[in-house]
């Protein structure tokens, strides 16, 4: 079985915050076309135990990475994690309740405020303030570190999905 692969294609060339922004978004794809045809049951298969990573984790987790990066670091809100008030990271990856419904339309309305926060800042060089770090952070920064933990857990992904039912790929 071979996943059909409709992801957008990253630029090989052009301005920095192009080839940014299309590396992001090819990552975001990448993900949901590893969880693309799974049931909910498949998406909370955890493949590797004692690990309880499963796809809906990671989908749940990337919410709270989006929010935590776009919205409360860039935009400088002051909204909870998306599955935790009290900012405990870990509470995404616990799904055993979650559906694909549920996970995906969180997912998917972070992804949508990550796009407007960039799209509306002027330049790579806004900044906002990083409290793990203590630190201020551009959007540069942020962008790089988004396609860092997408890459990363892509990889967790591949090996979740050929877990599930043998499908590989991309």
């Amino acid at each position: 079985m071979k996943i059909p692969d409709e992801r957008p294609v990253p630029p090989l060339t052009g301005g920095e915050r192009e080839m940014l922004r299309g590396f992001l978004d090819y990552h975001r794809a990448t993900l949901a076309m590893k969880c693309e045809g799974l049931s909910d049951e498949q998406l909370r298969q955890r493949s590797s135990p004692p690990s309880t990573l499963t796809l809906l984790g990671l989908v749940r987790h990337m919410a709270d990475v989006e929010r935590t990066w776009f919205r409360r670091v860039i935009n400088a809100e002051s909204v909870p994690l998306v599955w935790s008030a009290e900012g405990d990271y870990q509470v995404a990856y616990d799904d055993a309740d979650s559906t694909r419904a549920e996970a995906f339309a969180a997912w998917q309305a972070e992804v949508e405020h990550s796009r407007r926060i960039e799209l509306a800042a002027e330049t790579l060089d806004v900044t906002g303030y990083q409290a793990r770090w203590d630190a201020d952070v551009s959007l540069r920064l942020v962008m790089l570190h988004l396609i860092h933990e997408y890459a990363r857990h892509n990889g967790h992904a591949d090996f979740l999905r050929e877990a599930i039912d043998g499908v590989v790929g991309a």
